[in-house]
């Protein structure tokens, strides 16, 4: 019984503070206003503060050169070298299938996708690709012909092990 007293006159307290800051807040901040003097950091935003809208940046082209791109690291899902903005792929349809489903590669000439795609989560092997595989956009993306927008320090794992080896000679 103490509690839910307790409870009760806490609930009406909050409630009242958020009452009384929807009243005060809003007159004291205006759209124009920046939120605080901190120095602004770079973000994708630039420098224009959070309550500022701005105008976004023209999307990018999609790449569309069918190269394969080299892989950063063991297990890497490839990317997709190609346009994917038409094509249907949810429950009932998977467009990705028409050339990389492993009866359609040899005559498409696209990568048939690995074999771990038709196996279930018991490793048991399935005749068509496993659901929890079916959507290819979960792992494989597509890239765009852009500038990078934020510094990249990334190294590739064969880099790591090169600079292992280096490391272990001295």
């Amino acid at each position: 019984m103490k509690n839910t007293f307790i409870n009760k006159v806490s609930t009406f307290c909050m409630t009242a503070v958020l009452a009384a800051s929807s009243i005060v807040l809003p007159s004291t901040v205006s759209a124009e206003t920046v939120m605080d003097d901190a120095p602004q950091v770079a973000t994708l935003r630039g420098t224009a503060p959070m309550n500022v809208e701005v105008t976004p940046p023209i999307i990018d082209k999609v790449e569309n050169n069918d190269l394969k791109r080299k892989r950063d690291y063991p297990q890497q899902p490839p990317t997709i070298p190609h346009d994917i903005s038409k094509y249907q792929l949810d429950k009932n349809f998977n467009k990705c299938m028409d050339c990389h489903a492993r009866k359609f590669a040899d005559e498409s000439q696209a990568p048939a996708v690995s074999v771990t795609h038709y196996m279930n989560r018991d490793g048991e092997f399935l005749g068509e690709v496993s659901p929890r595989r079916y959507f290819c956009t979960q792992c494989h993306v597509h890239q765009l012909e852009s500038e990078p927008l934020v510094e990249n320090e990334f190294v590739d794992m064969n880099k790591l092990i090169q600079q292992s080896h280096a490391r272990d000679k001295n």
